[in-house]
């Protein structure tokens, strides 16, 4: 019976141009091709470069998403949200203390996600040194999202209730459109994509 199921998918694979082999062997291709070549595979170079500068790197997307603004945006938007002078000091201030908590905590996840990869590679893991590695990056992770977390919990109690709500606008929320197909003028399209999950 399967014998014949095959026989039948490679007449209707040969009647539409494709070879029997490859339409097959096509549908197990994964969609991690490419990233094979990266130094730490989970982490790809955007990622990275995100990390040690200690941006938001989707971490935020709780508060952000939920009417929080994130103090990088705001200081991009000042004129448009017509921020106070104080508002900006304010916003300032909340913006270094956050990236001079995250900076060196992305800086410590890339180098054990480094070391995790390293210890895939090498064959060197072992069930212990794993679950060590996995409970590290756990601890450092939740630590970094804190951070980001934090930082726009602070931000409603600086702005007016209009101001949040054309960030908001400004942003693209809450607007009925696709993110994926509306990609905003100077944003990363592969970043935006990617903290959208678009596919």
């Amino acid at each position: 019976m399967k014998k014949s199921f095959f026989i039948t998918g490679c007449i209707i694979a040969v009647l539409i141009g494709e070879n029997c082999s490859t339409a097959s062997a096509q549908d197990y291709r994964s969609k991690y091709i490419g990233q094979e070549y990266r130094e730490i595979k989970s982490l790809s170079s955007e990622d990275v470069k995100e990390l040690l500068n200690g941006e938001g790197w989707g971490l935020a997307k709780a508060a952000e998403l939920n009417g929080f603004p994130g103090p990088a945006h705001l200081l991009q938007m000042k004129e448009e949200l017509e921020l106070s002078q104080k508002q900006i000091g304010q916003i300032e201030r909340l913006y270094e203390e956050m990236k001079k908590e995250a900076i060196p905590l992305g800086a410590k996840l890339i180098e054990l996600e480094r070391e995790l990869n390293k210890s895939f590679a090498n064959r060197t893991i072992a069930e212990q040194r794993l679950k060590d590695l996995l409970g590290l990056i756990a601890d450092i992770h939740e630590k970094l999202r804190h951070v980001h977390l934090s930082a726009h919990l602070k931000t409603p109690t600086i702005l007016t209730s209009l101001q949040i709500d054309n960030y908001n606008k400004l942003r693209g929320y809450f607007s009925g459109e696709d993110p994926c197909k509306n990609i905003p003028p100077g944003h990363d399209p592969e970043m935006w994509k990617r903290h959208h999950n678009c596919e």
